[in-house]
């Protein structure tokens, strides 16, 4: 027999390496490289064509019913989801140390368990009475949950047979679980692989919706191997900031369903409460109108959601290198912006101090923003104020064109419902939606290059 490799992988990305060093070459982490249990090397007279035990295909037209979505209780929930919990489905989910994913976990547990169903919440990370300690708080106490503090796989896949197959199945977290037929210290790759692998597969055999809380790095991405998102049906991630009430849910991988469906939850005393018009949630405080400040009807998914963005020109008189901030908004996008306003308008930024900011510690990763912001810096280099019963969407190219978007018209008709009377964006919009149904009552003006924005923002007095 061949002398067993050995194998290095690293903690933070899940790379293999044949030699341990101190640097992982793949993410550039130090000190994460740990080594492997040998595995054994098959030699090439090891033949798996035959011996095994014959599968069965099972064409797509068969007859039978189909699995049927469970309702969470949490309509912003099921919306991020596609429609609700499917059975048999493992879903993944990561967030930031205390932005209120058991919270919200634990709420959905108690509907499934209070309708009916059977939900388990097993916590290695906290005592069974911290976790009654919360559900008092949140007023849950009484739920019917099925909770425990474990993290033996072997010991929750064994309860778990011993018992009727539950609905719902939640996993906080999957990196305190740990398998005793795997070398390693939980967390690690091969432990969390392993695990994981255990459980997705107890799930998909049953019928029970597993739900995987994860850890997340520094850099907001989930730990541990990258494989276990390829694993599991469904990755989401709670973002949001502490110091601000709301929490977004969002989904970045689904096998039955869109990815680009949010969910918005506002964080109060009594746990996680839906947020059925987060538009207002952003736009509070716009009581007057202040230069720098835009209204942009954002999408997300087939929500509209409308964000204030505001920006800040400070001269410099000393002739310091200025700065350049942006919070909620892409930090190279606002350089072309800004390089873009100054080629094509005539507009000098070069001595000035740049800040950007998206209210309410949003994320916006639309490019129909890009009008919206140059709106909004025109307006505080100009110490013009905008209408403050406008909004504006376009994006804008290197030639200084406003280019078309989608769904131009739910973006008006969104805009009217609230009260909005002026939209400004490209010019084929209107050509898009001539009778103005995208949002009646709501005036549209549409902009065919950006000078043609400039122009009428610092014009206006």
């Amino acid at each position: 027999m061949a002398k067993p490799k050995r194998r290095y992988a690293c903690q933070a990305c899940g790379a293999v390496a044949t030699r341990w060093q101190g640097q992982c070459a793949d993410c550039g982490e130090w000190n994460t490289l740990v080594e492997e249990a040998p595995q054994t090397v098959f030699s090439s007279k090891h033949d798996l064509s035959s011996g095994g035990r014959p599968i069965v295909f099972t064409p797509l037209d068969a007859p039978g019913e189909l699995p049927v979505r469970r309702a969470s209780g949490l309509a912003e929930f099921d919306r991020a989801l596609g429609g609700g919990l499917v059975p048999g489905s493992a879903i993944l989910m990561g967030g930031d140390p205390g932005i209120g994913k058991s919270t919200l976990l634990l709420q959905v547990s108690a509907h499934i368990a209070s309708s009916g169903g059977t939900a388990v919440y097993v916590s290695g990370e906290e005592a069974a009475g911290q976790v009654r300690l919360r559900a008092e708080r949140l007023g849950l106490s009484k739920a019917p949950i099925l909770m425990a503090s474990a993290t033996s796989v072997r010991d929750i896949l064994t309860t778990l047979g011993n018992m009727d197959t539950p609905s719902l199945l939640v996993i906080d977290s999957i990196q305190t679980m740990h398998s005793d037929q795997i070398e390693g210290a939980p967390g690690t790759v091969s432990q969390v692989r392993g695990c994981a692998f255990e459980l997705i597969r107890y799930a998909k055999e049953n019928g029970v919706t597993l739900i995987l809380v994860g850890h997340v790095t520094k850099d907001g991405n989930i730990a541990g191997p990258r494989v276990l998102e390829h694993m599991v049906d469904v990755v989401m991630s709670f973002e949001g900031e502490r110091s601000h009430q709301y929490r977004i849910l969002r989904s970045l991988k689904n096998r039955f369903g869109p990815v680009d469906e949010i969910g918005v939850f506002a964080m109060e005393g009594a746990g996680l409460a839906e947020v059925g018009n987060p538009s207002m949630l952003f736009l509070s405080g716009r009581e007057e109108p202040m230069a720098g400040s835009a209204v942009f009807p954002a999408m997300e998914g087939t929500r509209p959601v409308l964000i204030e963005i505001q920006a800040l020109i400070v001269r410099l008189q000393s002739g310091a290198t200025p700065r350049r901030a942006v919070v909620g908004w892409d930090n190279g996008r606002m350089a072309m912006l800004l390089a873009v306003l100054e080629a094509r308008c005539g507009l000098n930024f070069s001595s000035a101090e740049v800040y950007l900011n998206v209210a309410g510690g949003y994320r916006l990763s639309d490019p129909a923003a890009d009008l919206a912001v140059a709106a909004a810096l025109v307006s505080a280099l100009g110490d013009k104020p905008l209408s403050s019963n406008a909004v504006w969407f376009g994006e804008v190219s290197l030639a200084g064109e406003i280019r078309p978007v989608a769904h131009s018209a739910i973006r008006q008709r969104e805009s009217a419902k609230l009260g909005f009377a002026k939209a400004f964006g490209p010019s084929s919009a209107a050509e898009q939606d001539p009778g103005g149904e995208g949002g009646k009552g709501l005036a549209f003006t549409g902009l065919g290059m950006l000078p043609n924005l400039v122009d009428r923002i610092l014009s206006d007095a």
